[in-house]
């Protein structure tokens, strides 16, 4: 992390969808050395068991959970099965999958479109179904949702081509902002941010992209670590603990 001031995260239950590789990981690993007690939620059993013993392996509290996101009943079931997931303090959407790279919006196919809304759009949906309504009661609560760069209606976002994944993060960032107005924008309790990792060395960015999954998870730990003030500014889409126009 850079330029992370400590924070002491003893009692705080983290839930990270996407939890076991990549960014995710990244700010698993992080919040978990904070001393929150991180759910790691993944589709891959090994992936997810390997994160959770590496995280142990450090002195750090972290459980596993195997669930495939896109799936609203499955997800219901795992949550609410679950009372330290389903009274989860920080929420963190991570899981995301990248569309075909040939995948325009006139070539795209009925199973590609669903493929990726199902993960990035429908399983952002559904974790914050699972877990928002507790968060809500109790007035307190940080939902942090991974968008992107491609998804935003400036720049890069507006370029065309990787249909299914520009309008997926498109649909999070609304997402974000209607629910963090149906929220009062902080004002009860709960904090509801989108970020933008930027282009990040995983499984998704490749090898050559020029950030390491550290650098992008910074802004992800620092949203869900930063004082609740009256003043505080959420609601937003962030990248590099700055707000970026959506």
């Amino acid at each position: 992390m850079t330029n992370l001031a400590p924070t002491d995260l003893t009692d705080q239950v983290v839930v990270i969808s996407g939890g076991s590789r990549g960014i995710g990981r990244a700010a698993a690993q992080a919040l978990a050395a904070l001393g929150a007690t991180v759910a790691i939620v993944g589709q891959n059993p090994e992936n997810v068991a390997q994160t959770v013993a590496e995280s142990v392996a450090n002195d750090c509290d972290a459980l596993g959970v195997v669930c495939d996101v896109s799936d609203p009943d499955q997800v219901a079931r795992t949550i609410a099965a679950n009372p330290v997931l389903a009274n989860a303090d920080i929420l963190i959407n991570s899981a995301g999958v990248m569309s075909d790279r040939t995948a325009k919006t006139l070539r795209t196919t009925p199973d590609e479109w669903q493929r990726v809304m199902g993960i990035n759009l429908d399983g952002t949906f559904n974790m914050i179904s699972a877990i928002g309504p507790a968060m809500q009661a109790r007035r307190s609560g940080r939902i942090i949702n991974l968008s992107a760069c491609l998804g935003r209606f400036t720049g890069p976002g507006l370029a065309g081509g990787l249909a299914p994944y520009r309008i997926s993060k498109a649909a999070v960032n609304a997402l974000t902002k209607n629910l963090a107005a149906e929220l009062g924008n902080g004002s009860r309790g709960v904090l509801v941010d989108a970020m933008c990792p930027n282009h990040t060395r995983t499984d998704m960015g490749g090898p050559d992209a020029p950030r390491s999954a550290e650098e992008a998870a910074d802004t992800i730990v620092w949203l869900a670590t930063r004082e609740h003030t009256a003043d505080i500014e959420t609601g937003y889409l962030w990248e590099d603990r700055q707000i970026v126009p959506w």
